[in-house]
């Protein structure tokens, strides 16, 4: 009995060596690809946010690790700088709303140094099924209405929802969605501002988090 049972142990040693080979195989063939892929799918969201025309350098590689209390939760967030014959324009930064419905909402907003927003998107969100979640551009073309709207400093009543006297609209029995969005991406439009001061101080971004 008991060479029986080390025999199937041996076995089962020896499948699952097999396995762990085999699954490790897979990933080292298939990393490449999978980087690949992010990297294409990364700057189709980029396109969705800022004009190519506005810039001419490579943005996914000057990513810079930025922080500051607008960007709605602690920690770095990733930065890609826009430039146009070598002179910094724009940025695109990965920021958070941190007081959506159902928790925080993370957002990719593109904008210039002068308070023109180009573009918004929204990367992740737990809102409510048909309602909150008309933030997201595959549900409505709500998040459209924030593309090319300048903000004219931290004073600037218009950038806010219309019940709360702005110029965006809130959706149907759900003002805190839109509402968290909004305020989000102004808050990260004036720090987006503040970049050319701070520029030569930042830190480059780590490797991307698997």
């Amino acid at each position: 009995m008991f060479e029986t049972m080390r025999r199937h142990g041996l076995t089962l040693a020896i499948f699952g060596a097999l396995m762990t080979g085999m699954t490790a195989l897979v990933n080292l063939l298939t990393k490449p690809t999978i980087a690949e892929q992010s990297v294409i799918q990364q700057k189709a969201l980029f396109d969705q946010v800022i004009p190519s025309s506005v810039y001419d350098n490579d943005m996914q590689n000057e990513c810079y690790a930025v922080t500051g209390d607008a960007l709605g939760s602690p920690g770095p967030h990733r930065m890609y700088l826009a430039r146009k014959d070598g002179k910094p324009v724009a940025a695109v930064v990965e920021t958070t709303a941190p007081d959506g419905y159902s928790g925080a909402i993370k957002l990719l907003v593109a904008a210039d140094f002068s308070g023109k927003v180009y573009g918004t998107r929204v990367l992740e969100h737990h809102e409510t099924p048909g309602l909150g979640d008309k933030i997201e551009i595959r549900i409505s073309d709500w998040i459209k209405s924030l593309s090319n709207q300048i903000i004219h400093g931290d004073n600037d009543t218009r950038w806010a929802v219309k019940k709360d006297g702005g110029m965006f609209d809130q959706f149907t029995g759900a003002t805190i969605t839109p509402r968290a969005v909004v305020r989000s991406v102004k808050r990260t439009a004036l720090f987006i501002e503040t970049v050319p001061a701070q520029l030569s101080h930042l830190s480059a971004c780590g490797a991307r988090d698997e």
